[in-house]
């Protein structure tokens, strides 16, 4: 068989397309989320430091757990969001089983005011390892 120049362009474009095909036909399936409270201001500190304890424990304990990021505002430090990303959904069913996590939950009832929770999709996540 001969191979021409155009027959080589057309094979390699060819396996680029289905290579590209085959990358977006992978579905992401990472749980991604936002999670927003509102502290009871007399509570902060006992809820930032059990939620610290929590996260802690989650990335250090959990291969499912990927990244957990807790922040407040700086001009409403009641204000509490939480940045979480798991491997998947299932990791994150089984993280809010976890005896950290109940201890959690238990410990910061009537603490919260409101919640909301959000997920959310990536578009780009990147990260630099710990130094």
């Amino acid at each position: 068989m001969k191979c021409s120049s155009k027959n080589s362009i057309t094979l390699i474009v060819a396996l680029l397309h289905i290579s590209a095909l085959h990358c977006f036909s992978q579905v992401d399936k990472r749980f991604v989320r936002i999670v927003e409270l509102e502290i009871d201001s007399s509570h902060l500190e006992g809820f930032k430091a059990a939620l610290a304890e929590d996260i802690k424990a989650a990335v250090s304990k959990e291969d499912g757990v990927l990244t957990l990021l807790a922040v407040y505002d700086q001009d409403h430090p009641t204000h509490v969001t939480v940045f979480e990303i798991y491997q998947s959904e299932e990791a994150h069913k089984s993280h809010q089983q976890t005896a950290h996590f109940l201890k959690y939950k238990n410990s910061t009832t009537g603490m919260v005011k409101s919640v909301s929770r959000r997920r959310v999709v990536p578009i780009a996540l990147e990260t630099k390892p710990k130094l």
